[in-house]
């Protein structure tokens, strides 16, 4: 029996673990577990990815309940008294006072039932409402007062009720709602000369919205414009350069541009855009042919000597033209009357 030589053997075998293309011993093993971590990372990354999904859901899910109950909860806290306030129905107003609800009583917003009246212009109910000790001076969580609620109205009764039971007219902050620019903005010239008689600044200014002056011009009230340069508005303040001249050129109001003009309204001042009030006037309106006609034609010598007299004596002491000795006839030409 032939006998196989060892030493052949042992060649061929190392033949075959040396032929190209053949893992060396150990490599099987290593390739399984990069495999095994390969899976394991996608796995660790897939679970995350859900566990993010779900955390995004619930999150999500969290802050729609919580809106819904914001704004469930903004008309689901509105007491019958602010329900009573709102309608007008002064004598279920009464019943529920007398029963015991406080007429101070809020909502999450911090709005009162003397808001509600205010805002509808239920002056019976106002009245009502202050005399069972109503904060006249309550404001929302926007700033929003009763007294701008009742300019938001139009109601110059609610406004002048305000007053007389120590509404406080001035904005407590400059970012605040201006009761006077929302009288201006509504065309109420009624609440205007309430709130200016009361010592309001015609010339106070709102940062994003301009003086009041500004914002009637803005909204054509021509009436709101007389009398707050009647009372020495500033006719040239507006919203930053532009001025109310140049609101009332936009709109081509005639009434309210020759108001301005009359109060000494300056026709060169340029805008944010460096436009002067003609070279934004509707092309052939009425606006543009009361400037074109005012560059051509100079002021008066008895207007400019009326524009100055009145600057000179300054606004605060306007209201003493009529005790100064002078014949009616100037005082009135002074007063635009």
């Amino acid at each position: 029996m032939p006998v196989v030589p060892t030493g052949s053997a042992g060649a061929s075998s190392r033949k075959r673990s040396a032929e190209p293309g053949e893992n060396p011993p150990g490599h099987e093993r290593e390739a399984k577990k990069a495999c095994w971590g390969i899976l394991t990372s996608q796995g660790l990354q897939e679970r995350e990815r859900e566990r993010g999904q779900i955390m995004c859901s619930a999150l999500h899910m969290t802050v729609s309940k919580w809106l819904l109950f914001t704004a469930e909860g903004s008309w689901a806290d509105r007491s019958p008294l602010h329900e009573a306030a709102s309608q007008g129905r002064l004598l279920a107003l009464r019943t529920l006072l007398s029963q015991g609800y406080p007429a101070n009583i809020v909502t999450i917003d911090h709005v009162t039932p003397l808001h509600e009246a205010c805002l509808s212009g239920h002056v019976a109910c106002v009245r009502a409402l202050i005399n069972a000790g109503a904060n006249v001076n309550a404001t929302t969580i926007d700033g929003v007062t009763p007294l701008f609620n009742g300019c938001a109205a139009g109601s110059s009764v609610c406004v002048e009720l305000l007053l007389q039971h120590g509404a406080n007219p001035w904005t407590t902050h400059a970012h605040h709602p201006s009761a006077l620019h929302e009288a201006c903005k509504r065309g109420s010239r009624e609440c205007v000369e309430s709130l200016l008689s009361r010592g309001v600044d015609p010339d106070y200014e709102v940062p994003h919205l301009g003086s009041a002056l500004y914002m009637s011009c803005l909204h054509n009230h021509s009436g709101c414009s007389q009398v707050l340069l009647h009372r020495g508005a500033d006719v040239n303040r507006g919203r930053g350069e532009e001025t109310p001249l140049h609101a009332a050129v936009a709109s081509d109001n005639e009434e309210q541009i020759s108001l301005l003009l009359d109060f000494g309204a300056d026709v060169n001042l340029r805008d944010c855009n460096n436009l002067r009030p003609v070279e934004i006037a509707p092309p052939g309106g009425k606006a543009q042919q009361l400037l074109q006609a005012h560059n051509v034609s100079p002021r008066s010598l008895c207007e400019l000597c009326r524009i100055n007299i009145r600057n000179l004596i300054g606004r605060s002491r306007l209201k003493f033209l009529q005790q100064l000795p002078l014949p009616s006839l100037l005082t009135q030409y002074l007063e635009y009357t």
